[in-house]
């Protein structure tokens, strides 16, 4: 479960859709995005990499896919198409924090994943760890 958030949670900048906190970056492969995690690490970020490790039934990106993002609000990619990114950017923000890699998932049937508009019938799982 994740913690609620006060004005100056991390969770707060990664979900603020302020363009100015977005990375400008068209749609990536899985090496660039990876070098993007890297580049950011050597800035001295702090990073998280969300990876698709299994899907089921129509699921919207394809095991493999991944979301990496930073402690500045930043993210590029893509795990799910949109449909649960901000819950996985928010754990991804308290994986950077605690350290800790946590398994995601998602399907129609769990309040969560209908809540944050995973419809389309399948079920994804989502590993989340930090880059160290």
């Amino acid at each position: 479960m994740i913690p609620p958030r006060d004005s100056n949670d991390l969770c707060e900048q990664a979900l603020s859709y302020n363009p100015l906190h977005m990375t400008d970056l068209p749609a990536m492969d899985e090496s660039a995005l990876l070098a993007q995690a890297l580049a950011w690490r050597e800035d001295g970020q702090r990073v998280g990499i969300a990876t698709v490790v299994s899907t089921w039934g129509s699921a919207p990106r394809p095991a493999g896919s991944l979301l990496v993002c930073n402690d500045s609000g930043q993210f590029a990619g893509s795990v799910s198409g949109g449909c649960v990114e901000v819950a996985v950017i928010e754990a991804a923000a308290e994986v950077m924090r605690e350290g800790a890699p946590r398994m995601l998932e998602f399907g129609v049937s769990d309040e969560l994943a209908f809540s944050v508009g995973l419809a389309c019938g399948g079920r994804i799982r989502v590993w989340v760890e930090a880059l160290e």
